[in-house]
């Protein structure tokens, strides 16, 4: 799949003492688009636990922050997977201002599909492997 984009705004909540956003909401944001991601191929995450006992976890995480997002500010959070295992997924991630582009955080992300009964690693659903 290509690269999936989703716009984002930045609340007052998400900001710190110095109006800047706090650095791990941006990790918010990421899970918030990969959830969307997962949404636009068809998948829900409660389903793919009822149907197939699959859920997903961070397993490493890397981020560069570049430039701060302020209150207010109109955001793009890209979602591509670069690396698809047996049972993971590694994401390319970017956060930039939609007005003029800028990145303001880059990161990729490994997560791990487990069995939700047990946390055991458990290979992907082959429904989902096929729209990878």
């Amino acid at each position: 799949m290509n690269e999936f984009l989703w716009p984002v705004r930045v609340y007052y909540e998400d900001t710190d003492a110095g109006g800047v956003v706090y650095y791990a909401n941006y990790l918010r944001f990421m899970e918030r688009a990969r959830t969307e991601w997962l949404r636009k191929l068809g998948f829900e995450q409660d389903e793919l636990i009822a149907q197939h006992d699959v859920l997903f976890a961070v397993r490493r995480v890397q981020v560069d922050y570049r430039q701060p997002a302020r209150f207010n500010d109109s955001l793009v959070v890209s979602v591509k997977v670069v690396e698809a295992g047996k049972a993971s997924l590694t994401f390319a991630q970017a956060i930039c201002r939609e007005s003029d582009n800028t990145l303001l955080c880059e990161g990729k992300v490994k997560i791990a599909s487990l069995e939700a009964s047990s946390f055991k690693p458990r290979p992907i659903p082959a429904s989902l492997q096929q729209q990878l």
